[in-house]
Parts: structure tokens; C-alpha cells; sequence
């Protein structure tokens, strides 16, 4: 992927720390370019190169990110006044965009899916587990005595009046204070 004459990228990255997101970009030399990502302390996990399509003009990616603009505004990611390269959607439908753009051009040839290595298959998946995990994790339900292993008729004590204790009504769920059933909250 060296840059011969006037020749460019544009590139499609992925990084599993946003699997959500794609960046289309510009680069002379796409593998300095990912160097240059991975380089920052600020990215939890590294940005993997997933396709390039070879151009002859510099900053051809504008042209496509004004397709993708028209066609929805929604998918760009926008920091504040910052217009970002990034964009809502899969790998593949970002591909699909460059690819319908190389067949009318009849230049299929200048477009190149990357394999992924073993390393960026280890990440992904890694990411997807603790995406995984963090969605799938169990909501606790509404508070119960039970759960404490405190029982009906036991008493509790506020942390600021350890000498007056109020008892946990049948449900496990309230206590009786002043007479009355009330919840903690």
C-alpha cells in the first residue's frame, strides 16, 4: 500500500472499542496512517485497517463523505463543531459504498478488502465479549431483606441511631417506622 506518484487511499477502519462506528478516510500510505491512530494513549483498543480503494486525487475521501451526507446526515459522527470521519455503520455497508463506487468507475481492481490478523480477530472478539457482558448483565430487582439475610419481624438500625430499631414487615421489603410501612428510599 506505498504510495506510487499521486497515488492515495481512501480507507475503511474499524476499531472494536466502537464497534458502532466506522472511519472512512484519506491517507497517502494507509499503514503509516494506522500507526499514527494506534499511536494515542486515548484509544482503549487498536484501529484495524478493513478495506482501501486506490485513488488518484488527494482527499477523495470528502467525496464520498458527502454521498454518505446526502443520503443521511445522521450517520456522522459530530464532536461539538467537529466533523468527524466517523461514521454509523458496519464494516461491510461502508465497503459496499466504495465498491458501488468502483464498479461505476470500472476500477474494482484498485479496491481491497484487508485480511484481519490474528491479533485484530483476538480483539474483536474480546470487545464483543465485554460488550456482551455489560448489556447482558442482570438488573437487580427491587431491594429485599431477604437478600440481606434479614428475616420478617427482625430488627434494623439506622447508621446514625443504633438504639432504636425498626422491624421488617412480612413483604421483606419495608419496615414499620412510626407505625407506619415504609421503604428505605
Amino acid at each position: 500500500m506505498k504510495n506510487e506518484n499521486n497515488v492515495g487511499y481512501i480507507y475503511i477502519m474499524t476499531n472494536p472499542a466502537f464497534p458502532q462506528y466506522v472511519k472512512i478516510g484519506y491517507a497517502k500510505d494507509p499503514e503509516k496512517r494506522l500507526k499514527e491512530l494506534n499511536s494515542s494513549s486515548a484509544v482503549p483498543l487498536k484501529f484495524h485497517i478493513y478495506a482501501t480503494y486506490q485513488v488518484d486525487s488527494d482527499l477523495s475521501d470528502k467525496k464520498v463523505h458527502s454521498i454518505i451526507d446526502k443520503l443521511n446526515p445522521e450517520l456522522r459522527s459530530i464532536d461539538g463543531n467537529r466533523v468527524r470521519e466517523f461514521y454509523v455503520m458496519t464494516a461491510e455497508d461502508a465497503y459496499s459504498i466504495l465498491e458501488a463506487i468502483a464498479v461505476i468507475n470500472g476500477m474494482e481492481n484498485r479496491l481491497k478488502k484487508v485480511v484481519e490478523t490474528k491479533e485484530a480477530v483476538a480483539e474483536d472478539q474480546m470487545a464483543k465479549e465485554a460488550d456482551d457482558f455489560y448489556h447482558k448483565k442482570k438488573k437487580r430487582g427491587p431491594f429485599s431483606f431477604e437478600v440481606c439475610g434479614i428475616k420478617a419481624g427482625e430488627l434494623v438500625y439506622f447508621v446514625d441511631d443504633d438504639k432504636t430499631g425498626y422491624p421488617v414487615c412480612d413483604d421483606l421489603k419495608h419496615i414499620l417506622f412510626k407505625g407506619k410501612e415504609t421503604s428505605l428510599s
